[in-house]
């Protein structure tokens, strides 16, 4: 059988979700099609199964933000929703947690075409204090011989960098907060199939990696940084994985709210730069970055398609397995 999975693509997939997910009613409410658990099973069509380990402390929030993206391409993607087990979210009600949530270790023998890795908030912790460092290390290596593309976001970019290539963060002398001018470096790159020559992303971190960093026989490319805030995009073949270290996923409101959130935290932050009309708080942002989160989701969720085979048991089955840089 080829390795070019045969489905349908002549209309329009929506997303698989479970049906009470808080998500579904404002995907729903944007226009996203949404395919209930229910209405899936009824038709005849291999789903990319698309797994989502999500850290950060807002787990409905970000839900919403990655399904929305990985739903609006014109195939059909199961999301599974991961969490991991070396840590008890506070942030997040606990029915919510064992209703939609499955833990990594129940579901580390079954296979994804894809896997995205959110960012969290412990970056200016050297890597080996973070609580749950050795299972997320497991978690990378496992990504290597049961997903067939992985995409890293923020704080999970830098830490596989840090896993896979030995590459330090380095702290900044002030938060990175904000929305910067890009450069796309790489056009001919399928992940950037329709980008602009620039584009506006928000960050907002608080380390950095560096270009002076990547090792010479990385295999890794640089396809988009900005002159303010460094890297943004790697593409790494070698570990079959993105490294994004911003957040195109960001709803329109997301810095704001960071922004609001330290305020009334009694803590001394700075406006986020090139965010607000006129600098001015009281003014809803206006967000340039939308149309290329959907582009580049789109593009990657389009690589996986290509690419994966039909017969998901496949992926992996011919993985070699790297030495890895020790922490």
């Amino acid at each position: 059988m080829s390795s070019l999975p045969e489905w349908r693509n002549d209309v329009a997939m929506p997303i698989r979700i479970p049906d009470d997910l808080p998500a579904r009613s404002t995907l729903e409410a944007e226009g996203v099609m949404v395919l209930g658990e229910t209405d899936a099973t009824r038709q005849d069509i291999r789903p990319l199964r698309i797994g989502l380990l999500n850290l950060m402390p807002n787990k409905i929030c970000t839900e919403t933000q990655i399904a929305r993206l990985v739903g609006a391409t014109p195939l059909q993607v199961e999301l599974t929703l991961v969490r991991i087990n070396s840590h008890v979210p506070r942030n997040t009600p606990a029915d919510h947690m064992t209703s939609f949530y499955r833990a990594w270790e129940d579901v580390r023998d079954e296979r994804f075409d894809g896997f995205i890795i959110t960012g969290a908030p412990v970056e200016r912790l050297p890597f080996h204090q973070v609580k749950y460092w050795d299972e997320l290390r497991r978690i990378f290596d496992w990504t290597q011989t049961h997903v067939h593309r992985c995409f890293n976001i923020c704080w999970a970019a830098q830490a596989a960098v840090h896993h896979f290539h030995g590459m330090p963060k380095h702290a900044l002398a002030e938060k990175a907060f904000g929305v910067y001018d890009h450069r796309i470096l790489v056009p001919s790159s399928p992940y950037l199939v329709g980008f602009a020559d620039d584009l506006s992303i928000p960050v907002s971190r608080w380390t950095e990696v560096r270009r002076a960093d990547i090792p010479a026989h990385s295999g890794m490319t640089i396809l988009a940084e900005s002159a303010d805030t460094g890297l943004c995009l790697l593409d790494d073949p070698d570990h079959h994985a993105l490294h994004m270290f911003n957040h195109l996923e960001y709803d329109s409101t997301s810095l704001a709210d960071e922004y609001f959130r330290d305020r009334a935290a009694g803590l001394d932050v700075s406006v986020p730069y090139n965010y607000f009309p006129g600098n001015d708080p009281e003014l809803r942002p206006i967000n340039r970055w939308r149309g290329h989160a959907h582009l580049l989701a789109g593009n990657w969720i389009n690589q996986i398609y290509q690419t994966t085979p039909f017969d998901i048991s496949a992926i992996g089955r011919d993985a070699v397995v790297r030495d890895k840089v020790p922490a």
